[in-house]
């Protein structure tokens, strides 16, 4: 070890929200606690909200505050939010310094924003790291207090200092999408005939109420085809859409999919929400994509997200509200055309950052001295 006089250092991961901000922090403390198993780690998040329950799960202790996001449409619940960030701010302060970090990790929410505020104050050094094409204003607003910016996006510039930006990706196992089983077999695995084309379409764990009234709007048409349809439901439309569920012998209905390297590897096209990690992910795997970005999401960043691989011939992008006119008609075009399909995985693929995770500690431990 270089740094001799630290060999097990502290590190807190300040996220929440989201899937999307706790899954990112939890692999960068992961691949940390891989390669320096001495390291500690504490996470801060908001009370009441996923992180909470997910951070324990991955085997890490988490203290939250009372903190809530900005309310878009609902103005009048904002008046209560300085009050909110002001104790926010007293409480994170008070766990830094009890828990005395070497570095404190942000990856976006509003419940990042009171811990890193707090430990750039005390002069410890913060690093930021920004899922999406169009930063939230929290990272933004701590852009000049961190030593390091990583992003998931070229072309940050107009919104992060130039000096402070890494280019390197999402943090993702992006193990497990890198050696995936071969199609046939994985068609076969899923019960799905091999000889026959096959869509994946998933909307995250509570689902995509859009996507599902596209696929509700569109099942007698499915049904007449040769399209065979992985439709991953999500909780929250599961009982509603039962009753679709063994109608056709080509479509099968799931709450939820435990093993998505598989049906990544079974299929040939791709229809899902623009978020930030399902990008990361479909990047390593490579499938022609359709995404359909959710339209309340904050500052409309699935929308950037999914016009960025569109102006790089990378995927295909359909409106939420012109969904279900539209998903049958561009799948049929896409799956007829096999050099359009071939120019969409390959310029994915390109976009892919395979060693994300890695290159994010890499600059963690450069700026603690650590070799590990």
């Amino acid at each position: 070890m270089k740094q001799t006089y630290k060999t097990s250092p502290k590190f807190i991961f300040s996220a929440g929200g989201t899937g999307g901000h706790i899954y990112p922090a939890i692999a960068i403390a992961d691949e940390i606690r891989t390669r320096l198993p001495k390291a500690e780690f504490l996470f801060i998040g908001a009370n009441g909200k996923m992180e909470m329950e997910k951070v324990p799960l991955a085997g890490y202790d988490i203290k939250g505050i009372d903190i809530s996001g900005i309310q878009r449409n609902r103005w009048w619940a904002n008046f209560c939010l300085p009050y909110k960030i002001f104790k926010s701010l007293r409480k994170s302060s008070k766990i830094i310094k009890e828990f005395s970090p070497d570095m404190v990790i942000g990856t976006g929410g509003y419940a990042s924003g009171p811990a890193m505020w707090a430990a750039a104050r005390r002069g410890i050094p913060i690093l930021i790291q920004e899922q999406n094409s169009f930063p939230g204003i929290t990272n933004k607003l701590l852009k000049n207090k961190a030593f390091a910016i990583c992003t998931a996006y070229p072309k940050m510039e107009s919104f992060f200092p130039v000096g402070k930006i890494h280019l390197t990706g999402n943090p993702i196992r992006s193990e497990l999408f890198q050696h995936l089983p071969e199609q046939r077999k994985a068609k076969e695995a899923l019960g799905f005939d091999p000889d026959l084309p096959m869509v994946f379409s998933f909307g995250g764990s509570l689902g995509a109420r859009g996507i599902n009234n596209a696929w509700k709007t569109n099942f007698e048409t499915l049904k007449n085809s040769e399209i065979q349809l992985l439709w991953q439901t999500g909780k929250t439309d599961f009982l509603s859409l039962k009753k679709f569920d063994g109608k056709s012998r080509k479509i099968q209905l799931k709450e939820f999919i435990y093993d998505m390297p598989m049906a990544y590897a079974a299929a040939d096209l791709i229809v899902a929400r623009a978020g930030a990690m399902s990008i990361s992910e479909l990047s390593l795997v490579g499938k022609p994509t359709i995404f359909v970005p959710l339209p309340t999401a904050a500052e409309d960043h699935q929308t950037k997200n999914a016009r960025s691989l569109v102006n790089e011939n990378a995927a295909i992008m359909i409106a939420n509200e012109n969904i279900s006119s539209s998903i049958m008609p561009v799948i049929q075009d896409l799956l007829s055309d096999t050099n359009k399909q071939k120019k969409l995985s390959e310029n994915f693929l390109k976009l892919g950052k395979p060693y994300s995770t890695r290159d994010i500690v890499n600059i963690i431990f450069e700026k603690l001295e650590i070799e590990a």
